[in-house]
């Protein structure tokens, strides 16, 4: 691919009005490369050049940037400062002319719609950080947020950090083993969930799972149930709190807390399929840094403009986008739905409804999207669109391509940002003042100093190797909560403590173009070579008749690992087994004979997280005919009885 393959170039207003060209002006910058590189190599300008820039307001003024003496694991940030993120997400707002515009746009699955403004948000804000300092929450208190994605899950993450409690979102389709897991290692004596939701029409209950959950936990001491969808719930009276009446009662002013920059902000927990989950920890500094830094500088949200990403409270993605869009005096909307239901055409009215300027979505919602074609789309007006932002799943080109130009009309940048939990941000990140290539993440998210090395720890061009970063930023995890050498283990094993070895496969083309290829905990190694698995379903996807692909490996006594394909087909396409042989045939062809799947088995759906991120580990296990493990992060757990039915006859052959 060349620099004849950009499929975007920026616009006049990108380059001249965006925060990124801001910030490059002031500093007489002449492109983004010459931005990412002083960003990540010197530290002590970029920080308070950003700081005062974007306009991030401290109680009291750090007095130096980082403490590295105890090296990149456990880098100490901002040291003498004092801040909190709701007064800059909120406060500083209300007394600036923005307290009447809308914050907060919320709509379920039957089309109803909630707004709040500026206003309203803080009086709801003051009045549940007030109810819970009456239930003895206090600064450090973990609260766990089991909540389906309404307006009141913004109210429950600032009313949390207003006080400075630390929220510990909990993605509601858990069940109550996964919840109990996390609020017991959370230590969460408080737990905000609703009565219940409805998905595709359908009732989902919500306070059973989370009764359950909280006697399981060991530690829960109230739960404060949302009125939402009306359905009759069983009822504690010596724990269960109403969360209307609490509200109700509680005062409609309360102060912020002012706190260190390093006092925690919320646990995050990762969504692996096996083992405990891993609690990462984040601070107050860090998650103002990173928010206001890449949902100003990469996704280039403006004062009053619309942003709606598809997530929940329990990804990474639901606080970052809230807290981010917040910061800029932007509007969140938030679907507590699916987006093509009731009709095919949810999301696109939505975009028309609202005014949207910023729409994000998975690769995998963009391909589930794509079988209902582009008229959805065109049948709405979707001219507010400005920015297109993307994250979860490496892109195939196919589905890239659909959403550039049937989401964005061949005008808008895909902002395809990529990190993880650990970070509360990106390692990756394209700046809508660079050119894009289709599928490329472009390069560094600002502040990172991220490299591609080999199995020897070379840094690599032009092939495959593992995504690094070699310096510390804020926005890094304090560690996983309780477990240091797990930390340790998960991030600095490979390459040693002065370099963080994020897990993913990157590549770096001959013109500087970043691109992912799926996670290097994925590995096949097929006759010998390794190849990421993005890499074969890549392949797979060039064939018209694959929608989704997962390559996975199971034990060969020949090959060591063979090869197998999960596919699911477009639509117009019927699956058997000469199609499958031609699947087969097309990744032979793309990527050598040693990488032709020994199988391809056809399934509706592959089993993803909430985020989209296929679930790779499981589906080796179910075919392998392992302990399937925990299936608490399946989105769409009904995908999982095809792979069951799949499972092998023998050791090594699963059944076509």
């Amino acid at each position: 691919m060349s620099r004849d393959d950009l499929i975007w170039r920026p616009r006049p207003d990108d380059l001249e009005r965006s925060h990124v060209a801001r910030l490059m002006r002031r500093h007489g910058l002449a492109s983004a490369s010459e931005l990412r590189e002083r960003a990540a190599k010197d530290p002590e300008w970029f920080y308070p050049a950003m700081l005062e820039d974007l306009g991030v307001e401290w109680y009291e003024g750090f007095h130096t940037l980082a403490d590295r003496r105890r090296g990149l694991p456990f880098t100490d940030w901002f040291l003498g400062g004092k801040l909190n993120l709701v007064h800059n997400v909120l406060d500083r707002h209300l007394r600036t002319g923005a307290p009447s515009r809308p914050a907060v746009i919320a709509e379920d699955d039957e089309g109803n719609v909630t707004r709040l403004s500026y206003d309203e948000l803080n009086g709801r804000v003051c009045r549940l950080a007030a109810a819970f300092f009456g239930l003895e929450v206090r600064e450090g208190d973990a609260v766990g947020l089991y909540l389906p994605m309404a307006a009141e899950v913004v109210v429950a993450l600032l009313a949390c950090l207003k006080i400075g409690a630390v929220p510990v979102p909990v993605f509601a389709g858990f069940g109550p083993e996964a919840l109990a897991a996390r609020l017991r290692d959370a230590r969460a004596r408080v737990l905000l969930t609703a009565d219940g939701t409805r998905r595709r029409g359908r009732p989902v209950p919500l306070k059973a799972a989370a009764d359950r959950g909280a006697d399981l936990s060991g530690t829960v001491k109230r739960l404060v149930v949302l009125r939402h969808s009306g359905e009759p719930i069983s009822w504690d009276g010596a724990r269960d709190l109403w969360w209307h009446d609490l509200e109700a009662s509680a005062p409609s002013v309360w102060p912020t807390a002012r706190l260190g920059a390093s006092a925690r902000s919320m646990i995050l927990y990762t969504s692996g399929t096996t083992g405990r989950p891993k609690g990462a920890i984040h601070t107050h500094a860090g998650v103002q840094v990173v928010t206001a830094k890449e949902v100003g500088y990469h996704l280039d949200v403006r004062e009053g403009e619309v942003m709606f990403w598809l997530t929940d409270i329990g990804w990474m993605m639901g606080p970052w986008e809230i807290l981010g869009v917040l910061f800029h005096r932007g509007t969140v909307v938030l679907l507590d739905g699916a987006p093509d239901y009731p009709g095919p055409d949810r999301l696109w009215a939505m975009v028309e409804r609202h005014g949207i300027t910023h729409l994000a979505l998975a690769p995998t919602a963009v391909r589930a999207l794509m079988p209902h074609g582009s008229g959805p789309a065109q049948g709405h007006d979707l001219s507010s669109l400005r920015i297109l932002g993307s994250t979860g799943e490496p892109w195939d080109s196919t589905s890239y391509r659909w959403y550039f130009e049937v989401a964005g009309g061949s005008r808008c940048p895909v902002i395809n940002i990529s990190g993880g939990t650990e970070l509360m941000g990106c390692l990756l990140a394209p700046l809508p003042v660079a050119p894009l290539k289709p599928t490329s993440l472009q390069g560094a998210a600002l502040g990172m100093d991220v490299d591609v090395l080999d199995e020897a720890g070379r840094s690599v061009r032009g092939e495959v190797g593992y995504l690094v970063c070699r310096n510390a930023a804020p926005n890094m995890t304090r560690g996983f909560l309780g477990d240091e050498a797990r930390y340790r283990e998960t991030y600095f094993a490979r390459f040693g403590e002065s370099v963080w070895c994020h897990g993913d496969w990157a590549l770096v083309d001959p013109d500087g173009y970043w691109f992912l290829h799926g996670r290097s905990d994925d590995t096949l190694k097929i006759a010998g070579k390794r190849v990421g698995p993005g890499e074969v379903e890549a392949a797979a996807m060039n064939h018209p008749a694959v929608r989704e692909a997962a390559a996975v490996g199971l034990a060969d006594p020949v090959k060591g690992t063979r090869l197998v394909l999960v596919a699911v087909a477009a639509p117009g396409h019927a699956p058997s087994d000469s199609l499958a042989r031609e699947v087969a045939e097309k990744v032979g062809a793309l990527l050598g004979g040693t990488m032709r799947p020994s199988v391809v088995l056809w399934v509706p759906a592959l089993p993803v997280t909430r985020s989209g991120k296929i679930l790779r580990g499981l589906i080796r296990r179910v075919l392998a005919g392992e302990e399937a493990g925990s299936t608490a992060s399946v989105a769409n757990p009904e995908a999982l009885e095809r792979l069951a039915e799949l499972a092998p006859a023998g050791p090594f052959s699963p059944k076509k």
